[in-house]
């Protein structure tokens, strides 16, 4: 699921990842975000931080303490690029930070890491 209130970053990344073999949704404000993500429990949200309605950061936060979505992984795509913004988004658990402008190439590689990892988890 992409979350993003760009709509050509939306589409341009639509248009990579079902290149990609991906079955991909994308919503434009925190909202949808979070009511999409309980509908469909996506295998991973690629997450912007400022949009309308329902910041980022508190999507995250909703996410990551709901206890049927917690598991999803979480890949903030912003334009801010500030230590304290990416360090924010980590605690409040992210599992990636990609910061605007990115390599889409970079960005499809990143997600299907984080999805291979979440296939087969590390046992300790």
């Amino acid at each position: 699921m992409i979350v993003d209130d760009e709509e050509n970053i939306v589409e341009l990344l639509r248009y990579n990842f079902k290149k990609e073999g991906f079955k991909v949704y994308g919503v434009f404000n925190g909202e949808e975000a979070f009511d999409l993500a309980g509908m469909l429990n996506p295998d991973l949200i690629i997450l912007d931080l400022m949009l309308p309605g329902l910041h980022g950061y508190e999507v995250l936060r909703l996410i990551k303490k709901n206890m049927r979505l917690s598991h999803i992984p979480v890949v903030i795509l912003s334009a801010k690029t500030l230590k304290e913004d990416i360090d924010k988004g980590m605690r409040l658990g992210a599992d990636d930070y990609v910061t605007k402008p990115f390599s889409i190439a970079d960005l499809v590689i990143r997600v299907k890491v984080l999805l291979k990892n979440r296939a087969y988890p590390v046992r300790n």
